[in-house]
């Protein structure tokens, strides 16, 4: 059958004061009042049925993430005691659903994007599970179709046409995000996808990988699947490494007999993992103001003010391109520009003011 497990980790930093170590990113209800994890959820929900999505979160905000999804049963919200990257919030999930089908193929998403059209996106998730299904050697992954040269992404080189399927190519490679000369020349050749960061593969074909490239990890996580009081136990000592890493590059290399193949996401696709990326999708005034809360603004063109304190105005005059966020016990004020900053900057504050604050 066919699942989906949403990766919803991560604090989210650089979206600072507004998420927290006990309020990550992707539990604020920042898009019409739903949170990014809602959205990703609804998006799950138009492929498979409710009782065939997991969510794969940290541990501390399973409460949390249970309040925002009460569709999602207890046993399908998998806490993960520590951070320990993207390749174990695949692994640990592909384990423990081969544990209960041997036949889950799964599509791995995330919770930090903003899709559209949906119609779009399912259609290149349905063309995805049938490539996973078709072979046992196929491992998908997605690639956004660039509209720009975008210097924040990781790039997947599409490599030849996967017979039967609309979309599908091979992945001759993965390239990490370049300088903007490189992704000019990227996206001249037409060669290359963003890489989003999703995939769609069988569990099995997926734990076969790790048995051959990352045999410790293999290992530990089929004895988590097994024995799940174990998980504060073991989850820890798992090596801290990304899926890229640890599975597609090594594949997409001839590493095993599997091979990456990409289908297309031709969708508008936000990354939003900033202030930058927040500022283009809330609705703006005449001047490009974005105004969330009590805010007053005068000659002032392009800004972004967030105010979550009832009773308190944040007025602004005579700036552009600012940024100005305001909480109860914290405030941020930086440039558009400079809030690509703010996560350096969180390590500051917790240094000087004390981790409190974050």
């Amino acid at each position: 059958m066919r699942y989906v497990v949403i990766m919803a980790g991560g604090s989210g930093t650089r979206l600072w004061p507004l998420s927290r170590k006990g309020t990550p990113k992707q539990l604020l209800k920042l898009i019409g009042g739903r949170s990014l994890l809602r959205l990703a959820f609804e998006r799950a929900r138009r492929l498979v049925p409710d009782d065939r999505i997991l969510v794969v979160t940290g541990a501390p905000y399973l409460d949390e993430v249970a309040a925002d999804l009460p569709e999602v049963a207890p046993g399908n919200l998998l806490g993960e005691p520590e951070g320990r990257d993207s390749l174990n919030a695949v692994a640990w999930p592909a384990a423990v659903l081969a544990h209960r089908d041997p036949d889950a193929v799964i599509a791995q998403l995330t919770a930090d994007q903003l899709i559209e059209p949906l119609d779009a996106f399912v259609e290149a998730l349905e063309e995805a599970f049938d490539v996973a299904e078709a072979d046992p050697r196929n491992l998908v992954t997605l690639g956004v179709l660039p509209t720009s040269p975008h210097t924040g992404y990781g790039y997947l080189h599409r490599g030849p046409a996967l017979p039967g399927f609309p979309t599908a190519c091979r992945v001759l490679e993965f390239r990490e995000k370049p300088d903007a000369a490189t992704a000019a020349a990227y996206l001249a050749s037409g060669d290359y996808w963003w890489n989003a960061g999703m995939f769609v593969w069988r569990a099995t074909t997926v734990l076969d990988q790790l048995a051959a490239l990352e045999p410790d990890t293999h290992a530990k996580v089929s004895e988590l699947a097994a024995h799940p009081d174990r998980l504060n136990e073991v989850f820890p000592t798992l090596r801290k490494t990304s899926v890229d890493f640890g599975i597609m590059e090594p594949v997409s290399q001839g590493a095993t007999d599997a091979r990456v193949v990409a289908v297309a996401l031709p969708i508008q696709w936000r990354d939003m993992g900033g202030f930058a990326s927040l500022a283009e999708v809330l609705a703006a005034d005449p001047a490009g103001n974005v105004v969330d809360g009590d805010g007053v603004l005068m000659d002032a063109e392009g800004n972004l003010v967030i105010n979550t304190v009832p009773g308190h105005v944040v007025s602004l005059t005579g700036v552009s391109d600012m940024v100005v966020v305001h909480t109860p016990d914290a405030t941020l004020v930086t440039t558009l520009e400079g809030a690509e900053n703010v996560k350096a900057l969180v390590a500051q504050v917790a240094s000087q003011a004390g981790a409190r604050y974050v």
